[in-house]
């Protein structure tokens, strides 16, 4: 039995939840992993099941860690929580969902409402006051929808909540938000006075039916008796705020000062830069940091992991899943820089950053009978790293160019694609000792909450071991010119396909 305080961090993903116990060093003394799926009920959707997917799998987690670890669940001093975010749901009095949680930037289904909200209200207004162009990642016009489209789930709404806010008020009772998440709710939220705000649109919804903000390591409560019952924690525990994965995890690998930049490669790619002050690009989200007075840049493209689960799904079904990415990625190592003369665009789930076009499709371009799927394969690990080159030259662009990226998330592992992006970008990108993600920072976050460390401490706890150094090549260059006239030749094909 291990002695002394521990901390419990678990984070839920889009595919994957995984959890975390970690002592006053820093050391992992248990982590566990439980998958779930994401659902596509329809094409530009996305949702999961918030009883199964989100606080199913907190109290597997919770209880799987607790007896790996073989701990007395009273020596965990705190609890850290993230999620996949900004999501949507409706919630009754007693925080039960009402539907489905509806997915982040990847579920377009709004659409419509983005294109409406910001033609009344006007884009540079809405940038001005929120921080942020309207885009398939904001949870306002998400709500419209709901409001449009599903008016008796509405009406019974008492809460509009997000994945993270779901989990901590299961376990405390209390319904509240973090700032930086909290500014996703755009067009109900002023990123200058760090409140909700009902100027632009109040018909989307009362201000009283959104979650409470307040500082990602701000205790939230205490684990109710009904929570530890649940999930094996003992009654009491403090529970902080929380915040969205991509943050925790940002953290979790030393993103501490302005330039620092991380890539996180997961289902989707998702950056965060810190700077120095506000970033105004409406290519770009803003969103105050996790702490008092600082800021963050974030962007991301709909698909990229994802888009490796369909490829291995659907064109090559005949490998074992278990081993069918090494087995991929050997395919791939045989075609050349610029697979072949392959270009793809990996739109499958329309776009978010820098284009925002819930119209955008995914593309091959170039094929002949020579291709192989090993040169496919690497031109759809290409194509990420194309549009994530894309945003670092936005970033660049708005003033805002990094100086130090840490590259993050379960796609690490994938050396071709962490290649394949610094030989694009010509960037290097730093590895820390760990990439567990956003449970190990959640772990530090809570320690942070109750007073235990300070932020410094996660540079001891995970220090930097790697690097990748880019290495250019023309064909990047020819291939990354035509991924970008690709786009700008057939978008407005791509839009026709949609009416």
């Amino acid at each position: 039995m291990t002695s002394g305080g521990l901390y419990l961090g678990i984070d839920i993903g889009t595919f994957e939840s995984k959890g975390v116990l970690v002592d006053g060093a820093g050391e992992i003394v248990a982590q566990a992993a439980r998958p779930h799926r994401m659902l596509v009920p329809q094409a530009g959707w996305a949702e999961h099941d918030p009883e199964r997917d989100w606080w199913g799998d907190f109290c597997f987690l919770s209880r799987r860690l607790i007896a790996d670890g073989g701990i007395d669940p009273r020596t965990i001093r705190a609890v850290g929580t993230s999620a996949i975010g900004p999501c949507m749901l409706p919630v009754d009095a007693a925080g039960n969902p009402l539907m489905n949680g509806v997915l982040y930037g990847v579920d377009t289904r709004s659409a419509r409402e983005v294109d409406e909200l910001t033609a009344r209200i006007g884009a540079e207004r809405i940038l001005d006051i929120c921080g942020n162009a309207l885009t398939s990642q904001s949870v306002g016009p998400k709500i419209l929808w709901l409001k449009n489209n599903r008016p008796d789930i509405y009406a019974k709404a008492a809460k509009f909540v997000t994945s993270t806010t779901f989990i901590v008020q299961r376990l405390t009772g209390v319904c509240v938000v973090d700032h930086y998440t909290a500014a996703n709710t755009s067009p109900l939220y002023d990123v200058g006075q760090l409140a909700y705000t009902d100027a632009l649109a109040p018909e989307i919804a009362p201000l009283e039916k959104l979650p409470d903000p307040a500082w990602s390591t701000d205790i939230a409560g205490h684990v109710t008796a009904r929570a530890a019952e649940a999930t094996g924690l003992a009654e009491g525990t403090p529970v902080i705020c929380g915040t969205i994965d991509a943050s925790a995890e940002a953290f979790s690998v030393g993103v501490l000062s302005p330039g620092d930049m991380m890539v996180m490669y997961g289902s989707t790619i998702f950056i965060i830069q810190l700077t120095d002050a506000r970033v105004r690009d409406a290519r770009l989200w803003y969103a105050p940091w996790m702490f008092s007075g600082e800021h963050a840049s974030m962007s991301g493209l709909a698909t990229s992991g994802t888009l490796t689960h369909w490829f291995r799904d659907e064109i090559a079904r005949e490998l074992d899943p278990a081993t069918a990415f090494a087995a991929l990625a050997e395919e791939a190592a045989g075609s050349p820089p610029g697979a072949n003369g392959l270009v793809m665009l990996p739109y499958f789930s329309g776009e978010r950053t820098p284009i925002h076009d819930p119209h955008a499709k995914g593309t091959l371009f170039g094929l002949n009978l020579t291709h192989k799927r090993g040169d496919i394969y690497r031109a759809l690990i290409e194509g990420i790293a194309y549009g994530t080159n894309h945003i670092f030259e936005t970033y660049a662009e708005a003033g805002a160019a990094p100086r130090r990226l840490m590259a993050v998330g379960g796609g690490t592992k994938n050396r071709l694609w962490l290649e394949a992006t610094s030989h694009v970008s010509g960037l290097a990108q730093l590895l820390a000792r760990r990439t567990i993600g956003a449970s190990y920072g959640n772990a530090c976050l809570a320690a942070i909450g109750v007073g235990d460390i300070d932020r410094a401490a996660i540079g001891r706890w995970n220090p930097v071991e790697g690097e990748i150094a880019p290495v250019p090549d023309p064909a990047y260059a020819r291939n990354y010119r035509i991924f970008k006239a690709l786009y700008t030749g057939t978008k407005h094909l791509m839009a026709e396909l949609d009416k």
